[in-house]
């Protein structure tokens, strides 16, 4: 187990881990807590009620923050004729169809997200193994297989995030940066919070969201009440 350094365990010593704050409380223990010499991302974790083995209780979407994310995300668009030339003109940092591919094959990996048209998904398909694992493969249910390739662009920019459930049922999503001032960190808070509620599974039995976290890159976590976000 790493060894944490003596500005966490200071840190650790402002939050009391039996108290659930209020999002206010919580935004601002985060910047109390916070470490990092740079200007660190303000991360959620929600620990949910869901089985993510059973087909019916996957949560996966994505959707624009208020405020957006603080951070300039890259953005590769795989796409053909008009539809590349739609994307450069809408911004995208690369646009290309077979020599991205081969690009990527080959190792290169300088990009945040990727789009692409669904007429390039079966080329898009042989990278499954390298994007995958990385979540970086495009899917619809994200909106980033789609042929309106500007607006896809233009989210992402704008601050668009994806959320995705893990294996143990968590869902972790940045919402900010340290820098941000308290009230854009709640506004983003809240719209990540209404969003995961809105994908609740029909088929999720009892409590469906059971604990919510938030913390700085390197900062500790700080528990929040979940009836704070619903104000």
């Amino acid at each position: 187990m790493a060894k944490k350094g003596k500005k966490f365990i200071e840190a650790k010593k402002l939050v009391d881990s039996t108290t659930l704050y209020s999002v206010e409380e919580a935004v601002e223990l985060v910047k109390k807590t916070n470490v990092a010499k740079f200007d660190a991302t303000v991360d959620v974790a929600f620990r949910l009620g869901v089985d993510p083995r059973k087909a019916d209780q996957q949560i996966r979407g994505a959707m624009v923050l208020p405020h957006g994310t603080g951070k300039d995300r890259s953005v590769l668009v795989f796409a053909k004729g008009e539809k590349a030339k739609e994307a450069e003109a809408a911004g995208a940092d690369f646009v290309g169809d077979s020599d991205m591919i081969n690009k990527i094959q080959q190792g290169w990996m300088d990009f945040d997200v990727v789009v692409a048209t669904p007429d390039m998904m079966a080329e898009v398909g042989k990278l499954g193994r390298v994007l995958g694992p990385r979540g970086l493969m495009p899917n619809p249910k994200t909106g980033t297989v789609t042929m309106d390739v500007t607006k896809a662009i233009n989210e992402i920019k704008a601050g668009k995030v994806e959320y995705r459930v893990d294996k143990a049922g968590n869902v972790h999503v940045p919402i900010g940066k340290v820098s941000f001032d308290n009230q854009k960190l709640i506004e983003n808070f809240k719209a990540i919070f209404g969003t995961i509620l809105k994908a609740k599974p029909s088929a999720a039995k009892g409590t469906y969201v059971k604990n919510i976290a938030v913390s700085s890159t390197m900062g500790p976590g700080i528990k929040v009440a979940s009836e704070s976000l619903e104000k």
